[in-house]
């Protein structure tokens, strides 16, 4: 059995697996990250359990499981786990952190000022996130949006899950970044998880201000096209991206208007990564 402590921006995380497999790939991915201290308190307990006996030669499958009892998803085929473990992550995240509102977005930013991007899946959210990440911006996470009291946004920076044809495509562009293994016929197809630049993970304990949510849209051999949208517009989509928007009530409602009152709301569609990286580059500067 293999165990790792690390920091992932404001939680504590614990991570055991009884799969070689898994922990070797952990180990891998999250080898820029600091290892915390044996007193360090943990937030989330986190296991990947390996079959008992025949099943694990018959139809092998992993289970994850939370703070050493909760099990909440059905068992996945063993060559799965690894990708169970990153999605059980986010799991713990979305379904706890109650302190922030929760966003179905990736996050960037640059010198303070960051970009939400909340997006559907299929978007190609993860894709531009990842190749903006590697041109330069900070990665404040792919998928889980944090947004305080306060209108900052909290670093969450995590290996970026990239999905069938995304992975070549950022393996051209980050030659000598590390991804993982490929998982084959899960939910969302082939994914793989790609790690983030150590400038990134250097920088995952910074908050940042939001100047402007962009939702963005891949569109195959289109032109770049940036369209303003109206507040009211903008507030439905961040209500429809949440995880816990309705966890919040009350309280979920006023971050989110204060969220879109202090930024500037835009439909994003794109073909080409130089391109969308001008785009946002100039919606940072002028916003």
């Amino acid at each position: 059995m293999s165990s790792f402590r690390i920091p992932i921006g404001p939680f504590n995380f614990e991570v055991t697996s009884t799969l070689a497999s898994v922990a070797q790939q952990f180990a891998y991915i999250y080898h820029n990250y600091p290892a915390l201290k044996d007193s360090d308190f943990i937030d989330f307990h986190t296991e990947i359990l390996a079959p008992v006996g025949l099943r694990n030669f018959i139809k092998p499958n992993v289970q994850f499981q939370f703070d050493h009892h909760h099990i909440p998803f059905k068992p996945l085929p063993k060559a799965q786990g690894y990708a169970m473990l990153e999605w059980g992550m986010n799991w713990c995240i979305a379904a706890n952190a109650h302190q922030y509102l929760v966003l179905h977005s990736a996050v960037i930013s640059k010198q303070g000022k960051s970009i939400i991007m909340p997006a559907p899946p299929g978007s190609g959210k993860s894709t531009l996130c990842a190749a903006m990440a590697y041109n330069g911006w900070q990665l404040l996470s792919d998928e889980l949006g944090l947004v305080n009291r306060n209108i900052e946004t909290i670093p969450c920076t995590r290996p970026i899950n990239l999905k069938n044809d995304s992975i070549d495509i950022l393996k051209k562009l980050a030659p000598s970044a590390r991804f993982s293994q490929k998982a084959h016929d899960t939910q969302k197809g082939t994914v793989a998880l790609l790690e983030p630049p150590k400038t990134s993970i250097d920088q995952m304990f910074e908050k940042s201000v939001p100047k402007a949510i962009v939702f963005p849209k891949y569109v195959a051999n289109s032109d770049c096209l940036v369209t303003p949208i109206s507040d009211a517009n903008s507030l439905q989509q961040i209500i429809d991206n949440s995880f816990n928007y309705h966890v919040l009530g009350l309280e979920g409602f006023e971050l989110a208007t204060k969220l879109i009152k202090q930024c500037k709301s835009f439909h994003l569609e794109y073909s080409q990564f130089g391109e969308a990286n001008d785009a946002l580059e100039e919606i940072i500067n002028e916003h």
